[in-house]
């Protein structure tokens, strides 16, 4: 009943305040239809598109109430370029109407019914003590105590009625969604812009990797090989002449392979870590976390297989948030936390350091970011001052 009584008590404010952005769209309506009117005189047609722009100002304070009451964002949908054109001003004009048109009658309605129902039970009680009966708020006069039992039956009828507070408060929120978030045109050009700026930026990733182990194989384990290649000439060519200058040189050149080898190792440990063939990456996740100077401790929600291309970007994620913290962090400890479904994967790293991450600064936050939009994956920072950060990645498996 508490929690009920609390539910009707958070509606009643709802609408109440709706009652207000009611006042405001009546307001803006006004002023649109004003600068429509001087539009034929030439005056009014430069102030439209401010004028629309303004209006948009109490839309937007309905929109944040909407998504807060829902618990769910409601993304503003304008595009950029003339109002005049944009399709989300006929959606936000349509809303202005209908709030204009309701917002105040519900906010009334959601002060009037308890004020009401309070003053009929008062009524039903104390008339006995007033000379000539007492008016109810419903204009009837109780003179007797059969009025005075349909008084107070009313007044529980109000108060009651009440309790539908919480349903009408969500269907102003949800008919505040349908008009004022983005259509389903501008979604699809949201997510094509979307997808063409991951796609690009996953190409420029890919073209960067590519350099960086072309300049890797070429200066390092190129170089090596080609050294072990002129050593080994020379020895065939002193092999008569000079066998001890020769024994060196075959030293020589095997301690050169031998590190050729190494760098080559190394090379292709960076395309694909070793550690998630051979452990998964839960395992791999283990020894990341074993190695880092930073205590770590891993938690494994969801185990099962994913593509190796998510699994490989989910280890270098985890690297490179490991390394970020061992830099700048100056954290004592670090939870991973690996979990998901098989068609999602998410890493929630956490560390008790200073706090403050900004992608903006170069701390390989914008690396994390790109290679996980490369997966149409996301990132989510909260980073406050004196901490915790808590970065959260998720990358879709499906795609």
């Amino acid at each position: 009943m508490t929690t009920r009584l609390r539910e009707c008590w958070s509606a009643a404010r709802y609408l109440l305040v709706g009652a207000g952005t009611s006042l405001l769209s009546i307001f803006a309506l006004v002023g649109l239809l004003a600068v429509l009117l001087l539009c034929p005189f030439g005056v009014g047609i430069p102030s439209l598109a401010p004028a629309i722009k303004l209006a948009r100002r109490p839309v937007g304070i309905d929109r944040r109430r909407a998504a807060r009451r829902l618990g769910e964002a409601i993304p503003e949908p304008y595009r950029d370029g003339s109002p005049l054109k944009d399709p989300a001003t006929r959606r936000d004009l349509a809303w202005l109407a209908i709030h204009a048109a309701t917002g105040m009658l519900l906010g009334a309605v959601a002060i009037g019914l308890p004020l009401g129902a309070v003053q009929q039970f008062v009524t039903a009680f104390v008339w006995p003590a007033v000379p000539g009966g007492l008016e109810g708020s419903l204009g009837i006069v109780v003179t007797s105590w059969p009025t005075a039992a349909l008084c107070f039956v009313s007044g529980i009828a109000m108060a009651a009625a009440a309790l539908v507070y919480p349903r009408v408060a969500r269907w102003q929120a949800r008919t505040a969604k349908r008009l004022l978030e983005p259509g389903p045109d501008a979604v699809l050009a949201d997510r094509v812009a979307e997808l063409t700026a991951t796609r690009a930026a996953a190409l420029e990733a890919h073209g960067a990797e590519l350099r960086r182990i072309e300049r890797d194989l070429h200066d390092g384990t190129q170089a090596r090989i080609a050294a072990v290649v002129l050593q080994l000439g020379i020895a065939g060519q002193l092999y008569d002449r000079d066998p001890a200058t020769v024994r060196d040189l075959l030293v020589k050149a095997q301690d050169t392979a031998t590190d050729a080898l190494a760098e080559l190792r190394t090379v292709v440990r960076s395309i694909y870590p070793p550690l998630l063939s051979e452990r998964g990456l839960a395992g791999a996740v283990r020894a990341l976390a074993e190695r880092t100077p930073v205590p770590a401790a891993v938690t494994v929600e969801y185990e099962t297989g994913r593509p190796a291309a998510v699994e490989a970007a989910a280890y270098f994620v985890v690297a490179e948030a490991l390394a970020n913290i061992t830099k700048h962090a100056d954290a004592s400890t670090v939870d991973i936390k690996l979990g998901g479904t098989a068609s999602l994967l998410t890493l929630e790293i956490r560390d008790d350091g200073r706090g403050g991450a900004d992608e903006q600064r170069g701390s390989g936050l914008a690396g994390i970011r790109r290679r996980a939009e490369a997966f149409d994956g996301t990132l989510t920072l909260t980073s406050p001052p004196g901490g915790p950060t808590v970065l959260r990645v998720e990358l879709p498996c499906g795609s």
